[in-house]
């Protein structure tokens, strides 16, 4: 059924999705630089057959005005009517906003299973949204997390009228950087993403599980049942999925973003966050599409915005977890992609044609910047190796850094038991936060573990940048054949507040290759490298340099059990003694980008 009604100068409204996984489309109330103030028409539920006979339905925004508009265009698992705010406000200013339930959730037809259909049912949508008698034929698309997906998915089915793409902090890879990182299963994400979607599935099993009519026989009425319980079975069949393709197999490479870069052939406005689960695929996506991208166009036609929070905050508090990175922080989203859009769907000369392709939070400084590329090329790879004096557990240890090279140095080590993991404290998290914080967190607590290895470079005298790429050259020996090693970049202020910046972790068996696992030899010593993404981050005066290692951080990642076995099936664990080794032949650093 549809619904149509005249909106005129109401107030934006706050439309936010049940957690924290939205598509961040609702705006502030903040004032649009609009050229246009249309009165809006809504039309509820309008189906689209897709091309197996499936039918979706949308929620339609457009001008009460005749002429023909640019369309911009949101698929969402997340509920259509979140887009509430967003579509008033973009419809007001001349556009046709269309927000689809993707296949399977609340009105839409058909299963759920994430990523599987949104290739060919973007591409579907899109050429039917080109064809309604208001659109202009120019399509764009936006929204964030997995409607950050659906943009992706469907930009690699190259649909004829898709004229851009807008995705908010979004990955590049659905196994490395989504339901993997480094080899590890991004536990506390994919259980509570998928048990709050689940929701919405039960919801459409008991509404099409109950037959009051073959319930009027039942005697006595008082066991007449009300309500069929909804099974829980095959509830989440992806989830399964997932588990059984640890490795980077044909499962993932259908769908990986990264490996079809050649096939977009639009300009890309990519939106990330310091902080946020997929910025290392927000980074990923704009430096590969600047590269590969099909047309000269879209490769020349790529930006990036990084801002801090994502999934771990949003961009409208400057409090982001436990730091207020002040009130330069704050920008209204929907404002940054109309006024995008404005110039490449309406041709409007609103300076974004002049304006650098980068943009970026710096963190410590607390200001924006405007670069000409990522990873900036000014920035000077410097390498800050291990040292220990003595045994560098915990924050009472004898752990530094320097950018001198090592001597003949004793390796440190430390008993890791998967029974007594190391907590997540903050960092990248979806969808909720733990208990203990979300985002820049202290990390004293778990500094203050014997099975943490803690490095620190004295106070630095000088203000001192890091931005860009960050990893940990490491030479590892582990007593288990397969074990983890994780990596924690950490900004210590004077007061000794420990505020993680970015981290990492690398699944031993994963060490050479996402395709073919290989345990290990207990006791030998093996070259790894553990990717930490990036940052942007000034180290003011008094401030320090810290890297922590260690071999768990959970629930964020699952525990490896240090056994070898399969993790999806294992239930038994033991303990493992790791060692970091740093000395001359062997010169384990964190290599960081310094800016001058």
């Amino acid at each position: 059924m549809t619904n149509a009604r005249s909106v005129k100068n109401q107030p934006a409204s706050w439309v936010f999705l049940a957690f924290c996984f939205t598509t961040m489309l609702a705006l502030a109330p903040a004032r649009l630089h609009a050229t246009e103030n249309y009165e809006v028409t809504v039309e509820r539920d309008v189906a689209a057959k897709m091309r197996d006979g499936v039918t979706l339905y949308a929620d339609i925004y457009r001008p009460k005005a005749d002429g023909k508009f640019p369309v911009l265009l949101t698929r969402t698992p997340y509920d259509k009517t979140g887009v509430l705010g967003f579509g008033l406000k973009a419809a007001a200013r001349g556009y046709v906003v269309i927000a689809q339930d993707v296949r399977g959730r609340y009105t839409s037809e058909g299963e759920w299973y994430p990523f599987r259909y949104e290739s060919q049912d973007g591409y579907d949508t899109i050429e039917w949204a080109a064809a309604l008698p208001y659109s202009n034929g120019k399509v764009g698309m936006v929204g964030g997390s997995y409607v950050g997906a659906t943009q992706f998915l469907a930009a690699i089915a190259k649909p004829p009228h898709l004229a851009g793409i807008c995705p908010n902090y979004t990955a590049s890879n659905y196994h490395d950087g989504w339901t993997y990182q480094g080899g590890a299963f991004e536990q506390w994400f994919n259980e509570s993403w998928t048990t709050a979607l689940a929701a919405n599935t039960l919801t459409r099993r008991v509404d099409t599980g109950s037959d009051p009519l073959s319930w009027t026989d039942v005697l006595p009425l008082q066991s007449y049942p009300v309500r069929t319980a909804p099974s829980a079975e095959g509830l989440a069949p992806y989830f399964s999925d997932w588990l059984a393709h640890p490795g980077y197999d044909d499962y993932w490479k259908q769908w990986s973003i990264e490996d079809h870069y050649a096939e977009i052939q639009v300009p890309v406005f990519s939106l990330g966050a310091w902080y946020d689960i997929f910025l290392g695929g927000t980074l990923k996506n704009f430096t590969g599409l600047k590269k590969l991208a099909g047309t000269e166009a879209a490769r020349n036609g790529q930006r990036l915005m990084i801002y801090v929070g994502g999934h771990a905050g949003g961009w409208a508090d400057p409090k982001v977890g436990a730091v207020d990175f002040g009130s330069k922080l704050p920008f209204v989203l929907g404002e940054v992609e109309l006024r995008w859009y404005d110039s490449l769907l309406k041709g409007i000369a609103n300076g974004v044609e002049h304006e650098k392709p980068v943009r970026i939070f710096v963190m410590g400084k607390n200001e924006w910047r405007d670069e000409d590329d990522w990873p900036l090329q000014r920035a000077k790879v410097t390498r800050y190796y291990l040292h220990s004096t003595k045994p560098a557990n915990g924050l009472g240890g004898g752990g530094t850094l320097s950018t001198a090279g090592p001597g003949d140095e004793k390796p440190d080590q430390y008993g890791y038991d998967p029974k007594q993991a190391v907590p997540t404290t903050g960092g990248p998290l979806c969808c909720e936060p733990l208990p203990t914080g979300i985002g820049p967190e202290d990390q004293r607590p778990a500094e203050a573990r014997d099975d943490v290895l803690v490095f620190s470079t004295p106070a630095f005298s000088r203000a001192t940048e890091v931005t860009g790429p960050v990893s940990l050259d490491l030479y590892v020996s582990s007593s288990a054949v397969d074990t983890d090693f994780t990596g924690k970049l950490v900004d210590v202020w004077p007061n000794g507040f420990a505020q993680n910046l970015t981290e990492g972790i690398l699944r031993l068996r994963y060490r050479s290759s996402q395709e073919q696992p290989e345990l290990a030899n207990p006791g030998q010593v093996y070259h790894v490298s553990v990717d930490l993404w990036a940052t942007s981050n000034v180290f003011l005066p008094g401030h320090r340099m810290r890297l922590e290692v260690s071999s768990s951080n959970f629930p964020r990642f699952d525990r490896n059990l240090n056994t070898g076995e399969d993790q999806a099936h294992a239930t038994h664990m033991v303990k493992a003694t790791n060692a970091i080794y740093h000395d001359r032949t062997r010169p384990s650093a964190l290599i960081v980008p310094i800016v001058p």
